[in-house]
């Protein structure tokens, strides 16, 4: 098989190998064709892992749907889902009122299952740009995506910009591609093998649109405007719909499937740039591309959820020290890992402070502040 080399990266220096890294080592773990007894029971025990992250994810969507602060029976909540999707000869109860019915099927339903979507995309991201910057510190809104959403929400929520044919998502979204391009554009495709400015132009574009955001919330911002981009800013899912659930879930699902399929790329950037190019990974393009979904992912998820933070720089972190480095194992675990988590702690949020609904945001950064000191002292100590 004929391999593609990074002509860019061939004779250069490798500053970012591991001390002690195996070459070898790296070549079995990018994905050679190399056939192994010992392969089929590790094969088999990833699978059952994955398999056990997707039974828990799916109880806990359905646990969460029962859970709310209206009192709703559990065969009530399946009667309305299972006539919604046409299974009503199946439902075990008469039909719900038509309120109960819209509160179930049209807020709790699409809110838990966002939360789902939200918190794969997060986590994947979070992952991903781990290994890209080699930086155990990075999360998703390093590139300054999530400024970029926020200058463009607050342009919708408060400048009118649209005048109403664009919605609040629709102008975060855009935000946010607009904020990721100028860091690319800064980085020079060059360069982007250069980790060190990749983090710093992402923070430098995420300060000057935080400076936009913060000048036009002061300048014509009223107090109720100001007040709701907070909330959103927070980061909240109460707004969860049908329609921007369906096209948050398949920017995250896709660009998290492409992010997988370059998961042999990931693992060899762990033994440097040298070392991925003479394996046959185009270096450059590969960083590219995995920067580019991971932004698209950041993008939709920010558009739909707001801000929520901590996810993405907890969650690999956690399933590291469960499961490995290995990428094919490490990114669909970790976005398992944080749907489910994001499902419970908003299903938390939504009913232990009624008539409250505190924004989701909020809640993640007090349980992962301290959540992720352990997972530091852990770490250190291993």
């Amino acid at each position: 098989m004929t391999k593609l080399t990074d002509p860019s990266q061939t004779g250069s220096r490798d500053t970012g190998a591991l001390p002690g890294a195996d070459p070898l080592a790296a070549r079995a773990t990018a994905g050679d064709a190399v056939v192994s007894p010992t392969r089929a029971p590790g094969r088999l025990r990833s699978s059952l892992i994955v398999g056990a992250f997707i039974v828990a994810l799916c109880a806990s969507i359905i646990v969460a749907t029962f859970v709310g602060t209206a009192d709703i029976g559990a065969l009530d909540v399946l009667g309305i889902i299972l006539r919604n999707i046409g299974l009503g000869a199946l439902a075990p109860v008469a039909p719900a009122p038509p309120l109960i019915d819209a509160l179930v099927w049209e807020s709790r339903l699409p809110r838990v299952l966002l939360a789902a979507v939200v918190g794969l995309g997060l986590s994947v991201s979070g992952a991903v740009l781990q290994s890209v910057t080699r930086n155990p510190l990075a999360e998703p809104y390093l590139l300054g995506v999530s400024s970029g959403a926020s200058t463009g929400a607050v342009s919708v929520m408060i400048l009118g910009l649209g005048s109403g044919a664009v919605t609040l998502s629709t102008g975060a979204f855009a935000g946010a591609l607009v904020a990721f391009a100028i860091v690319l554009f800064l980085i020079g495709g060059g360069r982007v093998s250069n980790p060190a400015r990749v983090v710093l132009t992402g923070v430098l574009v995420s300060q000057f649109f935080s400076a936009i955001t913060s000048l036009v919330l002061m300048l014509d911002g009223d107090a109720d405007a100001t007040r709701g981009f907070t909330y959103w800013l927070l980061g909240s899912l109460g707004g969860a719909r049908w329609e921007p659930l369906i096209v948050a879930s398949a920017v995250i699902v896709l660009g998290a499937v492409g992010c997988l399929f370059l998961a042999p790329a990931l693992d060899a950037f762990t033994f440097g740039w040298d070392t991925a190019s003479s394996l046959g990974i185009n270096v450059t393009l590969a960083r590219v591309a995995l920067m580019v979904l991971t932004a698209l992912i950041t993008a939709a998820a920010v558009a739909a959820s707001g801000a929520i933070g901590f996810i993405g720089l907890l969650v690999p972190h956690i399933v590291r020290l469960l499961a490995g480095p290995t990428h094919r194992l490490l990114l669909p675990l970790s976005g398992l890992g944080g749907a489910i988590f994001l499902v419970w702690v908003d299903t938390f949020a939504r009913s232990a402070f009624s008539p409250h609904d505190i924004p989701v945001g909020v809640i993640t950064a007090l349980l992962g502040a301290p959540m992720f000191a352990i997972v530091l002292r852990k770490a250190a100590r291993q």
